[in-house]
């Protein structure tokens, strides 16, 4: 079922189980999958910008009626980009994310934290972290000093509490 109409919609839903990023070319396709119509307002660019609001309330209480697992299965079946939104601890639990080495272990003084590293594999410039973020405050000195404050001026502003 498709009535060729081009969406273009791109937009994070609340789901049955949480957040799902979702970009949908064919909304006709999207009601099929979801087992109920769309009301069709967006015939055209004038009327897809006018009836935006009323589309995707449409379409988030349809996808209200499903856990995001469900939604993600369904429509990348159906060969819509879709996936879920992670918590950083559901980020870093990901299988897909352990993988592809997105997480990366960081060390420093005896400690290790995962960070989350490129997206992307590069063959010629393999990318790997190694350092540590830094500490609140703890490049505070050096970047004052490089915009000409003296080190009176530094400790007068931390004695005002203003760093």
């Amino acid at each position: 079922m498709s009535d060729g109409l081009k969406l273009g919609l791109a937009g994070v839903g609340t789901v049955g189980s949480g957040l799902l990023r979702l970009l949908a070319a064919r909304k006709a396709e999207l009601a099929a999958r979801a087992g109920r119509p769309i009301e069709v307002v967006a015939v055209s660019a004038k009327n897809r910008r006018k009836n935006r609001d009323v589309l995707n309330a449409e379409i988030a209480a349809i996808m209200k009626t499903r856990k995001s697992a469900e939604w993600i299965e369904i429509l990348n079946r159906a060969g819509v980009p879709c996936g879920p939104i992670f918590s950083i601890d559901q980020m870093f639990g990901d299988p897909q994310v352990a993988h592809l080495g997105i997480a990366q272990p960081v060390k420093k003084n005896g400690k290790t934290m995962q960070l989350v590293g490129q997206p992307m594999s590069l063959s010629r410039t393999p990318s790997k972290l190694t350092v540590w973020p830094p500490e609140i405050g703890e490049h505070t000195d050096e970047v004052l000093a490089e915009f000409g404050f003296n080190t009176d001026e530094i400790a007068a502003l931390r004695k005002a509490n203003a760093i």
